[in-house]
């Protein structure tokens, strides 16, 4: 082989360790900014749900036609409990085979087992389409019923 030919390959080589390197710098850069952009749009929803289920009035403006808005109160931090769960899901802080575990923790909570009932329907609507969030709502929906199973007389 010339010497010339040597290093034309050499350098073809270099650059296609460059470009590969490059390309999986660029995926690892947009999958941390949109770990980035859900952590915000997260910390938004909870933001609004603290402001929502402590503050009377301004559960008042947003509480469903005939549900007392205290219940609406309760059923809201129930609801901030899922969505911190769900963020840590989505950002991979709950370990392997661990979802089954915090969801029937969280619905070993007579108040969370009700949010459940009355607004598992739509959270299913909202993650339809999203694997992740399809999984998650599924791992609640199945401990719902487990211990609606389990605990026929606790459930409203």
């Amino acid at each position: 082989m010339k010497l010339s030919t040597a290093v034309l390959a050499a350098g073809a080589a270099t650059s296609l360790t460059t470009a590969t390197v490059g390309a999986a710098r660029l995926r690892q850069d947009s999958r941390h900014q949109t770990e980035r952009n859900e952590a915000v749009v997260a910390r938004n929803q909870l933001d609004w749900l603290a402001q929502m289920s402590t503050n009377p009035d301004l559960a008042k403006l947003w509480a469903p036609e005939g549900m007392d808005v205290q219940e609406y109160m309760h059923l809201l931090k129930a609801n901030q409990l899922i969505c911190i769960l769900s963020l840590r899901d989505r950002l991979g802080f709950v370990r392997d085979g661990h979802l089954p575990f915090f969801a029937s923790m969280i619905m070993s909570s007579d108040v969370c087992r009700r949010y459940w009932a009355r607004f598992g329907d739509l959270r299913a609507q909202e993650a339809d389409g999203d694997e992740r969030a399809e999984r998650f709502t599924a791992a609640l929906n199945r401990a719902a019923q487990v211990h609606k199973q389990e605990h026929p007389a606790a459930v409203s």
